[in-house]
């Protein structure tokens, strides 16, 4: 293996002190979002103010960090007000890209801001060359953030077919739904995760403790229940445990991370320009543990060292790990 310029670490944070730690511990970027819906992680206690982003962005800058705005839900009918805040504050403040999935809020970033950095939100689920390109053509979308539906043999055929630069998924939680298209949380709650930014809200969200084992219910639905000895999950319908022909099971998905650490010379190989770590729910020690394992990782690769075994069982999601679809052999 020969060396080659490193792939950029793009990871989450939810929190100032998050951010802090993602810089700290070697991110390239840094993703937020607005405390509002304008963004898919709109739960109470995270996200940034305006001067908190200002703040962030300073921060980063300083030493040598991006920071990156997703407003990647989508605008209520007659009501795009907010939307459009979040795009003309994040050109003021002066972020390095806006993360963006809906069309209408697409055209009118290029229209207002034509000099801000568009990124194309994995809530579009562009998938294709020809999605993609229409993305590039229309709105000047100078990345792409792929569904996590594809191999790393349709990820390096795409690249070669598309001139933008492609990011994918390597760590966090994983979700069964083609993103932006999943109504199951909406169905439970009445609160959408593709236009109100939530999925499962903790509004929702509560525990009964019925002695030999702890319930776990959203809205009125019940998603789970474990045994005294078993960790809790917190409830989220697509990784529920349900009875079905008599037996419980996880019916949708089990509850996994996405860990694709040993494929990073596969993804390089493939024309991957960044990586993207899950969890802006997640706190800063978690941020600042995965975010130096994968810098770690990232700098071996691109010296053209092998991937190294990265020690993160203990912050995935219930303790197990999976390369997804990334490897996948069945058609």
């Amino acid at each position: 293996m020969t060396a080659r310029a490193p792939l950029e670490l793009v990871c989450p944070a939810g929190t100032p002190a998050a951010l802090h730690a993602a810089v700290d511990a070697g991110a390239d970027a840094v993703y937020l979002g607005f405390r509002d819906e304008t963004n898919a992680r709109n739960f109470p206690g995270l996200n940034f103010n305006r001067q908190e982003l200002e703040e962030g962005l300073a921060y980063a800058r300083q030493r040598g960090a991006k920071i990156l705005v997703a407003i990647n839900t989508f605008p209520e009918a007659g009501n795009p007000g907010p939307w459009r805040s979040a795009v003309d504050d994040s050109a003021s403040i002066g972020v390095d890209a806006v993360i963006l999935a809906d069309i209408g809020l697409a055209d009118y970033a290029v229209r207002k801001h034509p000099g801000l950095r568009r990124h194309l939100s994995v809530q579009a689920a562009a998938s294709n060359p020809e999605a993609i390109r229409f993305y590039q053509e229309a709105f000047g979308v100078k990345r792409v953030v792929l569904p996590r539906v594809l191999t790393v043999a349709e990820i390096a055929a795409l690249n070669k077919k598309i001139s933008v630069e492609t990011e994918v998924f390597v760590f966090g939680g994983l979700c069964v739904m083609a993103e932006g298209r999943c109504a199951l949380s909406s169905y439970v709650t009445g609160v959408s995760p593709n236009k109100d930014g939530v999925c499962s809200p903790a509004s929702h969200v509560r525990y009964e403790d019925q002695g030999d084992r702890l319930v776990s219910k959203l809205g009125d639905f019940t998603i789970n229940a474990f045994d005294e000895d078993e960790p809790a999950g917190y409830p989220t319908l697509c990784k529920g445990r349900f009875v079905a022909q008599g037996r419980a099971s996880y019916l949708f998905e089990e509850p996994t991370s996405l860990s694709a650490a040993r494929l990073l010379p596969e993804l390089m190989d493939a024309g991957v320009t960044a990586l993207k770590i899950e969890g802006r729910q997640r706190g800063r020690a978690y941020i600042a543990k995965v975010t130096a394992a994968f810098r770690a990782a990232v700098d071996a690769v691109a010296r053209g060292e092998p991937a190294p075994d990265l020690d993160l069982g203990a912050v995935t999601e219930g303790q197990r790990q999976t390369a997804g679809v990334y490897d996948k052999t069945w058609r």
